[in-house]
């Protein structure tokens, strides 16, 4: 199970950002409150906040960057299945309890909206899971590419189907998607 770490932010803690922009899924925005991540955003992403909210740009070698981008490039190579990071997620609180249960989806395995909706002890929520995971703002990380239709078909993805196409390949594969010299 990850052990994702939930921080709690005070509203006067600074914003800040830096961009990856060598991962196999393209650039990747990073965003802060503090010293714990609080957005990871693709390029053209569905519900991305405007850029003027990411607040100052930052070092990459900068807490909570600099182990967010070691993380993900161990993940990327394929040497790391879960995340330890200090991560700060802002929502309703039903969105955070959809977010937490995300974290519990194992590396390399898929639960449908229904499947997630009845670990939440309520079965009848499929959409609202569906809403929430959708405002996931944490991607990658936080895994709501490991959630999927009914039937095990691709529905929707805030880094659009191809991203979670290739994420979900990646992770069932042994030798990995994305290779080790990509990330050397």
């Amino acid at each position: 199970m990850p052990t994702h770490t939930t921080a709690t932010t005070a509203p006067t803690e600074p914003v800040t950002h830096t961009v990856l922009d060598d991962t196999p899924v393209g650039p990747l925005t990073l965003v802060a409150h503090g010293d714990a991540l609080s957005g990871l955003y693709m390029t053209d992403q569905r519900h991305r906040p405007p850029q003027e909210t990411f607040g100052t740009p930052a070092d990459p070698d900068e807490p909570p960057f600099a182990a967010t981008i070691a993380q993900l490039r161990a993940y990327f190579r394929g040497e790391l299945t879960t995340f330890d990071l200090p991560l700060a997620l802002h929502g309703t609180p039903f969105q955070r309890r959809v977010w937490a249960a995300l974290c519990t989806i194992p590396y390399g395995e898929t639960l449908s909206y229904g499947q997630l909706a009845e670990r939440l002890g309520n079965p009848t929520a499929s959409r609202a899971v569906g809403l929430a995971n959708g405002r996931n703002p944490i991607g990658i990380i936080v895994p709501c590419h490991r959630v999927v239709g009914a039937n095990g078909s691709l529905t929707g993805y805030g880094g659009g189907l191809d991203r979670k196409r290739r994420l979900l390949a990646f992770e069932c594969t042994a030798d990995g998607l994305f290779p080790p010299e990509a990330w050397a």
